[in-house]
């Protein structure tokens, strides 16, 4: 699905760039607030952002969750993973990058405003987020084209609570990350370009809660990201 940068800048919350910052409810001065501004528009020009997702069939127990695709069927272990799907008839793999432009962009500030340079992260992961948010629900809308209405669980990511970091490879070979969107996967199972993300998202007919917003059902209340 095509998305573009306007639309993502469009999407992007100050206020999460602000809680990446250190600020956490706080507004920070005049002068941090402009160079933001500069920084998500530099950053925004130079972003590629490209995704693939599939759906597949789900099914879970207390322990584990069941995925069930055209060609292969798998289980992943996570006690949290299978509370979040409890009551998902679908899940989605999916994988998101803004593309090497961010990383570029990073380190370029970091040879000439280090300051720029932590913005850029902060900026970086509210864009990647904002991405995530319109594709999830150009997603879901697809998924509902039928008249069905079907609502997102939160992203669940490996790495998130008891769900391995290994599960990443499965990801990866599944949706063939590297080949269809040219994101990698480095040996200590971080993801490069560094601005991506990669997830399970439950599809369910129950209007439990969306994927926006979500502070709200973490249980990291000491969080210090976490949204007031």
């Amino acid at each position: 699905m095509e998305i573009r940068n306007e639309d993502i800048r469009k999407r992007v919350n100050i206020r999460e760039i602000h809680r990446y910052l250190g600020y956490g409810a706080k507004v920070p001065d005049d002068d941090v607030g402009i160079m933001i501004q500069e920084v998500l528009a530099d950053l925004t020009r130079m972003i590629q952002p490209r995704n693939v997702y599939k759906v597949y069939t789900c099914s879970s127990s207390e322990r584990a969750v069941v995925l069930k695709g055209e060609t292969r069927t798998f289980a992943i272990e996570s006690r949290n993973l299978a509370a979040n799907l409890a009551q998902c008839g679908q899940v989605i793999l999916i994988a998101a990058t803004l593309g090497i432009g961010a990383d570029k962009l990073l380190q370029k500030y970091e040879i000439l405003n280090m300051t720029k340079a932590t913005i850029a992260q902060a900026c970086g992961a509210a864009c990647i987020e904002a991405y995530c948010n319109i594709l999830q629900e150009q997603i879901c809308e697809e998924a509902s084209a039928d008249g069905r209405a079907l609502y997102l669980r939160p992203r669940f990511s490996p790495g998130y609570g008891d769900l391995p970091l290994d599960y990443q490879k499965v990801i990866f070979e599944e949706l063939e990350c590297t080949k269809r969107i040219g994101l990698t996967l480095t040996d200590s199972l971080l993801m490069y370009p560094t601005k991506s993300v990669s997830a399970l998202i439950g599809l369910t007919a129950n209007p439990q809660s969306c994927h926006v917003g979500r502070c709200k059902d973490c249980e990291n209340t000491e969080c210090e990201f976490r949204e007031a």
